[in-house]
């Protein structure tokens, strides 16, 4: 049996701070290891029990309040490794316990004394606490920790009293009479060690030195005894292990049969525990080899027995842009064996579209979107989705770096499928493999989702994800697909046209800064832009790079007042980036028969779980600009006689913030109706609202923004042209007028640090691991992010709800109306002009319905002939 609590702690402080690639602190989880191992090795124990401490009270703090009073706080670099110690023994496969109100040694001491009652059992105790020693008998030994983990003293009787000249049960008497500065337990002023074993060998036990008191020789000594009566005997009571713990584990339980390789070598890797993992170096060849052999069929007709009503499919789609590219094949997995099956198989059978079409047959999936569009193109309708590993690997981590089914499998300790990287190559050398090798590919892919679909679902419940993950990320990634099968209609030529205003301006331009210049050159080059601003009109250098003279926007900008050729160099550039990005650009992905733009929808990407988009970027249509705006106008309804609706979230992530941070002066001023920037302005500047100028809101504004993104002085200072100092003393009053902002800004911080990660309001994780970082830059990036996620987070979980909600609210009308585009806060929809009526009302209501907030919801819509004229 291992003390858990006294090992790590021995462990850590034995060992310089350790940390994985990820910025996670891994030393006395090693040490821990180191031991765990060393102990399996040399005492191949047929059972095996770590116990841990359950929290900081237990029932001794009823009989003195102070106990444990003096400690030091855990320090969060070890604390932060708990949860990471116990993952480690359930790889190992050792049954690990803890019970409120008492501590571990309480539940070693209750076990030891009922197994040791068994004849044939010998119990050897774990910890680097001497209390323990008290449990020593003739079935009982007691290894405790020497220096640092590695070395250790084992006690039995014999060397109980050899070492103290005291019986083992006398261990709790010397506590009691010497106390235990480290338990902040009192014992007898005066009293230490020598003197406590003195009075034990001369009269036997705490209770016989107090009734004895006129024997003891030493004035000051009995004086001090006489006066601590009660302390020696409550200090003996508190260093009394309790042996009647309301425990029973049954010893089949605490069984050990070796650990599972399989699971420690994964965990081994992510804790970049090279030299352990040297142990196992075949592991993984003997992994590979039981995933070589899976029996399956490729098929070559498509029977009824092969498509239940429980199966994992997988759709393979290589293309990074899925849209009509071609499906390399299928495979499916399910109770009655594995298939591969070609795609022309598929498409020419009646017995699988009406299966994937059966909202009743369920199918587990990996990428249902992409399976959708895949499929949906080739006209076969894929339903009855209710699992799908992908995005439920994204909601378990957001912060993998891969999501492909291998790198799934392989961090649930499964070596059972190659990369794709593996089977296809990269890049050029990309290439569709043998029938063969591509057939055992999916099926094994396949596999993996059916036989891991059951532990994930677990996963996701036990880290209370099962709502987000089913109410939520599911049916959006179906009404994602369906958006990007939809696509958004292209007025093509007024593209065309805009291209062509483009280039005139920028001819324009470019005439314009050749005069400025007193000279022709190449404006698009930094080498010869930077001569004639540095050499020929003689500006300041700001930055220097390799290359010479830094020519940068940021550059640019701080130069803008010094010549009037810089903002016009900058206008050039602007409108040069539209014309090739997003004219030209977009002219590359209309689809030639639908003369529509299908964007792609990436739900499995960013850690804050925002969406963003592909294949183009239809998020990113610059808007600042007149010139950007306008290429909007070129998005058009489907229809003539349609039109296009925008709805969008008024200053969502204030509010969601108002709402975390519970900010009674945040919460009044949404509560009233105000312009949040004008009451930010009034309570930092201490105006009333008609003497708030626009800086002072524009400061305000920036603030309020900046303030959810963890703005530091320097940050503000540059987004407002002011000094670091001004800036921050606006960030002090800001946070004085708001202090429930401050509260939440550290109290999130501190929560990220004992978690390990931040959550949304609908309970989405970000983990990180980088915000006990040693490295500042790396710590302070985590806490600014740990303020922010919970913000940006829930207001993207906010306007995923809301699609949810608005696309089974249109099926419901039966409205024709279709969700195209999630442009951030904003959605955009088309639709019937006789249905603009019924948008107006139910488009607002159910968007400002989505969450419950303490503040009210808002929502701005407009609508034209063009999603320029919606806004």
């Amino acid at each position: 049996m291992i003390d858990g609590n006294s090992i790590a702690y021995r462990a850590f402080f034995a060992l310089p701070l350790l940390n994985n690639d990820k910025g996670v602190y891994t030393n006395a989880v090693y040490g821990f290891t180191t031991m765990l191992l060393k102990v399996i090795e040399e005492e191949k124990p047929t059972h095996m029990l770590v116990a841990f401490d359950a929290g900081k009270t237990t029932f001794r703090h009823k009989t003195f309040q102070e106990y444990k009073g003096g400690r030091q706080k855990t320090p969060p670099e070890l604390s932060e490794q708990f949860q990471l110690i116990r993952e480690l023994l359930d790889a190992f496969r050792i049954k690990r316990y803890e019970i409120e109100n008492y501590e571990a040694d309480d539940i070693i001491g209750t076990l030891a004394k009922q197994v040791s009652s068994h004849e044939d059992w010998e119990v050897k105790i774990y910890s680097g606490d001497k209390d323990l020693l008290q449990l020593v008998s003739p079935k009982v030994t007691v290894a405790l920790t020497r220096k640092g983990i590695s070395n250790v003293d084992t006690y039995d009787e014999q060397f109980v009293n050899e070492k103290y000249g005291l019986t083992p049960s006398q261990i709790i008497d010397m506590k009691g009479l010497m106390g235990d500065p480290s338990d902040n337990i009192p014992g007898v002023p005066g009293v230490g060690e020598k003197t406590a074993i003195k009075l034990l060998k001369e009269f036997g036990s705490v209770e016989k030195v107090l009734e004895s008191i006129d024997a003891v020789s030493g004035k000051k000594l009995k004086e001090n005894l006489t006066e601590n009566k009660e302390k020696a005997l409550m200090s003996k009571e508190l260093a009394t292990i309790f042996c009647d713990v309301p425990v029973s584990i049954p010893k089949e339980e605490l069984l050990f049969e070796g650990y599972d390789e399989k699971k420690i070598v994964p965990l081994f890797k992510e804790l970049d525990f090279q030299s352990l993992l040297d142990r196992f170096g075949t592991v993984e060849e003997e992994l590979e080899e039981v995933t070589e052999k899976l029996d399956f069929t490729i098929a070559d007709k498509i029977s009824s027995d092969m498509l239940t009503d429980h199966s994992a499919l997988v759709v393979e789609v290589l293309d990074d842009n899925y849209h009509e590219a071609d499906i390399l094949g299928l495979a499916i997995v399910n109770e009655t064996g594995r298939y591969f099956i070609s795609t022309e198989l598929a498409l020419a059978s009646d017995a699988f579209k009406a299966w994937a079409k059966n909202k009743e047959a369920k199918k587990a999936i990996f990428d249902a979107k992409r399976a959708v569009v895949a499929l949906g193109w080739k006209g076969i309708e894929l339903e009855g989705i209710n699992f799908d590993l992908l995005i439920a690997s994204y909601i378990l981590d957001p912060s993998a770096a891969s999501h492909e089914v291998a790198d799934i499998a392989n961090r649930k300790g499964k070596r059972v499928v190659s990369s794709d990287e593996a089977i296809y190559g990269k890049g050029a050398k990309r290439k569709i493999p043998a029938i063969e090798v591509l057939a055992e590919h999916l099926v094994k892919k396949a596999n993996t989702v059916y036989t891991l679909r059951q532990e994930v679902r677990e996963e996701l419940t036990a880290n209370h994800l099962k709502e987000l993950f089913y109410d939520l990320e599911m049916p959006l990634s179906i009404i994602l697909g369906k958006m990007e099968m939809t696509g958004v209609k292209v007025d093509v030529e007024q593209l065309k046209l805009m291209g062509e205003d483009l280039g005139n301006q920028l001819k324009n331009l470019e005439k314009e800064i050749h005069q400025l210049a007193g000279v022709e050159f190449n404006i698009n080059s930094p080498k010869q832009l930077g001569e004639v601003l540095f050499e020929k009109l003689n500006l300041p250098v700001i930055k220097k790079t390799k290359t010479g003279a830094s020519t940068s926007a940021e550059v640019l900008e701080k130069l803008a007042d010094k010549h009037e050729i810089i903002p016009s160099i900058l206008h050039y550039r602007q409108l040069g980036k539209l014309n090739s990005t997003y004219i030209e650009g977009l002219l590359k992905v209309v689809h030639s028969d639908t003369n529509k733009i299908h964007t792609m929808f990436n739900q499995a990407l960013t850690q804050t779980g925002r969406l963003s988009s592909t294949e183009p970027n239809l998020q990113n249509i610059p808007i600042r600009l007149e010139e950007g705006r306008k290429i909007r106008k070129a998005f058009v309804p489907s229809n003539p006689d349609w039109i296009m609706f925008a709805a969008d979230y008024s200053q969502i992530e204030l509010r969601v913030l108002a709402h975390i941070a519970n900010d009674k002066n945040l919460i009044e001023a949404f509560n009233k109706g105000m312009d949040i920037h004008t009451r930010t302005a009034m309570d930092v500047f201490h105006v009333e609202a008609q003497a708030v100028t626009d800086l002072m809101r524009r400061h305000a504004k920036a603030v309020n923004f900046g303030i959810v993104y963890g703005i530091s002085d320097y940050g503000l200072s540059q987004s407002l042209g002011i000094t670091r100092k001004e800036a921050g003393t606006f960030i002090e009053k800001y946070l004085e007028s708001f202090p429930g902002v401050r509260d939440y800004m550290e109290d999130i911080v501190q929560e990220a640090r004992e978690n390990g990660y931040v959550t949304t309001l609908l309970n989405r994780r970000r983990f990180l691991p980088e915000i006990t970082s040693r490295n500042f830059n790396l710590r302070s990036f985590a806490e600014r992010t740990a303020m922010n996620t919970p913000i940006q987070g829930t207001a993207a979980d906010i306007i995923k709800k809301a699609m949810v909600n608005i696309s089974e609210r249109i099926a419901q009308d039966g409205l024709e109306a279709k969700l195209l585009l999630q442009v951030h806060d904003e959605l955009i929809f088309e639709a019937p002009k006789h249905e603009l009526e019924k948008l107006k009302v139910i488009v607002p209501e159910v968007m400002e319905s989505a969450v419950e907030l303490k503040v009210p919801i808002k929502v701005e819509y407009a609508y034209g002939s063009s999603w320029y004229d919606a806004k």
